[in-house]
This record gives C-alpha cells, sequence and structure tokens, in this order.
C-alpha cells in the first residue's frame, strides 16, 4: 500500500461525507454573518443543509460573475466578513478577481497533493509559479514548506540563472507549468547543464497531453498534476496510481448541469461546483466553469475520496446568434419545461449568411408534435428561431458541451 498523507485519505467515502457535511451547517452559519452571505442565502436553515440533496437546493455563484461582483463591493464583493488586514497575503489574478489567504498552515491545502506526487521533508523544491500579485506562487511554496521542504522561490522566466540554481542547490522537486518544465529540460540538454537532480514534479495551469507527459517520464521525471484555482487553491490531484484526480479533504465538489447548479449523475459531464470549509473565507456552491466528470469506485493508490478525470473544458458557451447572447442557462430552461428530453445541444451554424440554430434533443419518445412544442419554447426563451430535432438516448456525446457554435471562425 503506498504511503498515505494521514488516515483521513483512507477514511471510508460513507465516513467521509457525514464528517463534510456534519461541519458544513457552522460553515455555513459563520458565511452568513458576511452581508452578500446573508442576502445570497436568506431564509436558508444551516442546520437542515446536512447532505448532498440539501446542498444542491442552494444557489451558486458564479466565478465569471466575481469581477464585476467585487468592483460593485470592493474588494471581496461582501462574501467575507473579516476585513483585509486580517489575512497572511492578498492577491490579483486576471479578471480582475481579487484573492485572500488565510493565516493557517497551508492555508491552499497543497502538502497533500506534493505528498501524493513524492515530495518530502528535506527536499530541495524549485517553484517556478509565479510570486508576483497572484496566488500561485505562495500557495505551492506554503505546500511544500509545510512538508517540510526548503523552497527555491524562482517565479518563470530566466532560465539561464535557474539552470544555475538547479546546478548549485540540486532540488529533487519542480513546482510549475508542463510547459515551463519542458523549457528547462530542453535548455539543460542543449546547454550542457546537469539537471538531473530533478525527479518529481507537481505540474499545472496549462495542458499537459499525453505526449509531453511521455517525453517528461523519458527524461527522468515522474510529473503529476493538480487541478487548483486562485479561489480555493488545490482542488484535486494525481497519484501514483495515475487513474484520475483525487479531491482534496476539506472541501466538497460536485459536478452540475452548465447553466444550472443541478447535480448530473455520476458518470456524466458537467461543470465543476465547489464548496470549501474554510472557517476564514468560504466558498459555498462556487461554479468554477470548468468542466469534469465523476470517475466510479476508488483509487487503487488507497485513497478513497471522489475521483475527477480532471479539466475537460470550459463550461461557458455562450455565443451570439444573430447579434444575440445564447446562453447555457437558456438551454437548461428549455430542459426545464420539457422533463420528457434528456441530454440537450444546440448546434449554431451558418446557412450562407445567415445563423442557424437547431437544438437536438434525447428524448424515449419522438413526435411531431413533441418537436413543435420544443420549438416554441426555444423561440419563447431564446427570443430567436430555431429547429428542433429528436434524437434516441444515448445519440448525443457525453462531455458537457450544451452550445456548440460550428461557424468557421475565418
Amino acid at each position: 500500500m503506498p504511503e498515505l498523507y494521514d488516515d483521513r485519505e483512507s477514511h471510508a467515502p460513507e465516513e467521509r461525507e457525514r464528517e463534510l457535511f456534519g461541519r458544513l451547517p457552522e460553515i455555513l452559519r459563520r458565511a452568513m454573518k458576511a452581508p452578500a452571505y446573508a442576502g445570497h442565502l436568506a431564509g436558508i436553515d444551516p442546520g437542515a443543509i446536512t447532505s448532498r440533496e440539501a446542498l444542491a437546493t442552494l444557489p451558486i455563484i458564479r466565478k465569471s460573475d466575481l469581477p464585476s461582483l467585487q468592483k460593485a463591493t470592493p474588494p471581496f464583493a461582501g462574501f467575507v466578513s473579516a476585513a483585509p488586514g486580517s489575512f497572511a497575503h492578498l492577491f490579483t489574478s486576471p479578471g480582475p478577481i481579487y484573492e485572500s489567504e488565510g493565516t493557517q498552515a497551508d492555508p491552499w491545502r497543497a502538502a497533500r497533493a506534493l505528498f501524493a506526487a513524492g515530495f518530502r521533508a528535506g527536499d530541495v523544491v524549485l517553484n517556478t509559479f509565479s510570486y508576483h500579485l497572484v496566488p500561485g506562487g505562495l500557495m505551492l511554496d506554503s505546500g511544500a514548506r509545510a512538508l517540510g521542504c526548503a523552497v527555491i522561490p524562482a517565479g518563470p522566466g530566466n532560465t539561464e540563472q535557474q539552470l544555475e540554481l538547479i546546478e548549485i542547490y540540486r532540488p529533487a522537486a519542480y513546482c510549475g507549468t508542463p510547459d515551463f518544465l519542458k523549457i528547462l529540460l530542453d535548455a539543460g540538454a542543449t546547454a550542457g547543464r546537469d539537471v538531473s537532480s530533478l525527479k518529481r514534479a507537481v505540474v499545472s495551469g496549462a495542458a499537459f497531453p499525453r505526449s509531453l507527459q511521455e517525453e517528461i517520464a523519458d527524461r527522468g521525471v515522474e510529473a503529476m498534476q493538480a487541478y487548483a484555482t486562485a479561489d480555493l487553491g488545490i482542488i484535486a490531484f494525481e497519484t501514483e496510481a495515475r487513474d484520475g484526480m483525487i479531491v482534496n479533504e476539506d472541501i466538497i465538489l460536485e459536478v452540475v448541469r452548465p447553466g444550472t447548479g443541478d447535480p448530473v449523475p455520476d458518470g456524466e459531464v458537467g461543470e465543476v461546483v465547489v464548496t470549501s470549509l474554510d472557517p476564514h473565507h468560504a466558498w459555498i456552491r462556487l461554479a468554477l466553469g470548468d468542466l469534469t466528470v465523476v470517475l466510479p469506485g476508488v483509487s487503487s493508490c488507497g485513497r478513497t475520496n471522489m475521483r475527477i478525470r480532471g479539466w475537460m473544458g470550459r463550461a461557458d458557451q455562450t455565443t451570439k446568434v444573430k447579434g444575440m447572447f445564447v446562453r447555457p442557462e437558456q438551454v437548461a430552461e428549455v430542459a426545464r419545461r420539457h422533463p420528457e428530453l434528456k441530454r440537450l445541444r444546440l448546434v449554431v451554424s451558418r446557412m450562407g449568411e445567415i445563423d442557424t440554430m437547431t437544438l437536438r434533443a434525447e428524448a424515449e419518445q419522438t413526435s411531431t408534435a413533441l418537436s413543435h412544442e420544443v420549438a416554441e419554447t426555444l423561440q419563447t426563451v431564446m427570443k430567436l428561431k430555431g429547429t428542433v430535432e429528436l434524437v434516441p438516448p444515448g445519440t448525443l456525446p457525453n462531455d458537457g458541451k450544451v452550445i456548440a457554435d460550428e461557424r468557421s471562425q475565418g
């Protein structure tokens, strides 16, 4: 059995659920002391939110809305009752979105992901995530130091200087994007520099295709991916089993139908929604705009938490048709008005120089009458005319896409 960070990682799934939802009511009570949550969750009894079914009744917060919300009520849109001066670090990420770091040890829950990738006390870690204004650098830095590692706060770029640091300090581990890891290895080989000390890596922030994974492994570095955001820290991470990503402890992850807060069945692709059990700055059902799918069973590495496939694209598929925005929420509204429909996909294309819409919808029973009814609903909801194509269940791909824009961008 592989070594685990702590015994929580091997708790029975039902035991973990009891623990998480046993803590959630107090987290909600604390959160509702902040003015935005007091309004957002008005009328909610925190003591009644003790299951996934109950949690799914709460409204979501869209990360894509945070820039405008924070601009209206700086700095944290009223979702935090504490003053900025009570935090350890304050950041800004593209958007802009403003984030805070708590004063507790390992505030971004990064140590667990680093441990799963083989980082151990006494290792020297080359951290190439940015330390400038964004939280990425300090996120991994705090996790590595919580493990007892020494950290080289390198940040991105300055390849020649980093090669020198690698030769001098002999780091065993790397944190950064997979792209920059390749740049360092390539530059070291070209310049005849010794980078052989690097054996382990946690990579994030960019695609890590199979071809690059194999290239990095062939060069002697075992690299594992972490799924993280600047708001929440490490959400999920790979282990030596490489059978999906393990959801981190102390968070509740849901996968919902894009444009809604409605959980999808396990095995169906949907949007990631996260609730963090952080008493200082909780996020309650924060919809991240990323797509993923829950994998069945537990990992062979011995960790029993939920597994997800990792990042599978963006859920925000908003587009324009004839100059009007068409949103996933509108597709979801059509589905709500016709419960006999299963999976839906709005296909946007062009005929000549004119935008066209076709709603493809799975249904057990198809009829001309149902097609006409759905077409009328489509026009009512979208304020645009479109055709409806009813297809048998299982026809549409399970990829989380509810709007497919097939117009040529050339």
